[in-house]
C-alpha cells in the first residue's frame, strides 16, 4: 500500500547555493550523492522518517540528465515531483492499472553516498496518459541504513514533513483524479487560511498530499501564475516558530510572514525567493 510522503525533490541549476539556502533557513543539509548513469546529485536533509532532496545536474552530465529536467530548470527551481512511498509497489502498480491509471513498471534505481555506501530502491513513474508530478517509491536499503550521516536534528526544529501542496487550476476535477492514482477516496474541499485556496487533503500515513486551487490573492495564486500547476508548498511541524525565525533571522534572512491554518495553529511562510522557489512553512509552538 502507499504509506506516506517519501520525500519531495527540489530541482535547482547550482547544488551548493541551494544547500546553503536551505541551511540559512535552518535544515540541516548533507551530501547525498550521486545518481550512476542518471547525470545528477543531490543533498538531502532528513527528518524522522522521510527527507528533503536537492537535486542538480552534475556538470558535463546534461545529456544523461535528459531534455525534462532542462526544461524544467529554465523555469526556475523549484518541487518538481513528490515521491510517495510504498510498501509493496509491484502490487500498487497493479492496483493502479486495475483502477485505469497509466504507470510504468517498477524500475531498480540507486544513489552512492559521498563514503561510497550503495542506497538501493524501487520507482514507479506515471505514463503520458496520467501526468501529475509525483511517482512512487519502494526502499531496498533499510531506513536505518538510509539515514546513516544525517542527524535528523535541525536548527529550525523541524521534525517531518506533515504536508506538500500542489497548486491546480480545478480542486474537484484534480481531486478525481489523484483520488484514482492513489486510491483512496475523494476528500471534502476546505479553505486553506495560509495560502489562500480551496483544497483537498489526501491523508497517506502522517503526511497529506493537497491539491490547492487558488481563492484569492496569496501563495497558490503566486505559485500557479509563475510557473503553472505543479507542487509549490512543504509544511513541517516545528519544536519551536521564535526558534527557528531567530536562526533565519540570524543568518540574514527576512522575518517570515506569519498566519493562522484553518485547524487554527499558527504558522509561517519562507519566501520562493529564500527558498529555490519553494514555499517552506513551519507551524508549531511559539
Amino acid at each position: 500500500m502507499l504509506t506516506r510522503i517519501d520525500h519531495v525533490m527540489i530541482c535547482v541549476p547550482n547544488l551548493q547555493a541551494a544547500v546553503e539556502a536551505y541551511m540559512r533557513i535552518g535544515f540541516d543539509v548533507r551530501p547525498g550523492g550521486v545518481h550512476p548513469g542518471a547525470g545528477t546529485e543531490n543533498a538531502i536533509a532528513f527528518f524522522q522518517d522521510d527527507y528533503l532532496e536537492l537535486l542538480a545536474v552534475r556538470a558535463g552530465e546534461e545529456r544523461l540528465a535528459g531534455a525534462a529536467l532542462s526544461e524544467f530548470l529554465a523555469r526556475g527551481p523549484g518541487i518538481r515531483y513528490v515521491a510517495v512511498q510504498s510498501d509493496d509497489l509491484a502490487a500498487d502498480v497493479a492496483a493502479m492499472r486495475g483502477r485505469g491509471v497509466d504507470v510504468g513498471d517498477p524500475v531498480d534505481g540507486g544513489r552512492r553516498t559521498p563514503a561510497g555506501q550503495e542506497l538501493r530502491w524501487r520507482a514507479a513513474r506515471l505514463g503520458p496518459a496520467t501526468p501529475l508530478p509525483i511517482f512512487f517509491i519502494e526502499h531496498v536499503t533499510l531506513l536505518a541504513e538510509r539515514r546513516r550521516g544525517h542527524s535528523g536534528v535541525h536548527p529550525n526544529g523541524a521534525l517531518r514533513t506533515e504536508r506538500v501542496y500542489i497548486a491546480v487550476s480545478d480542486v474537484a476535477k484534480a481531486a478525481e483524479t489523484y483520488s484514482r492514482v492513489l486510491g483512496v477516496p475523494v476528500p471534502r474541499v476546505q479553505r486553506g487560511n495560509v495560502i489562500k485556496a480551496d483544497m483537498a487533503v489526501f491523508d497517506l500515513g502522517p503526511t497529506g498530499l493537497t491539491v490547492a486551487q487558488p481563492a484569492e490573492a496569496g501563495p497558490a495564486a503566486e505559485a500557479l501564475a509563475r510557473r503553472g500547476p505543479g507542487p509549490f508548498q512543504v509544511l513541517y511541524p516545528t519544536r519551536s516558530m521564535d526558534a527557528a525565525a531567530t536562526w533565519m533571522t540570524d543568518h540574514g534572512l527576512p522575518p517570515p510572514a506569519r498566519g493562522v491554518r484553518n485547524t487554527g495553529e499558527h504558522a509561517m511562510l519562507v519566501e520562493p525567493a529564500q527558498a529555490c522557489g519553494v514555499y517552506v512553512g513551519l507551524f508549531g509552538p511559539a
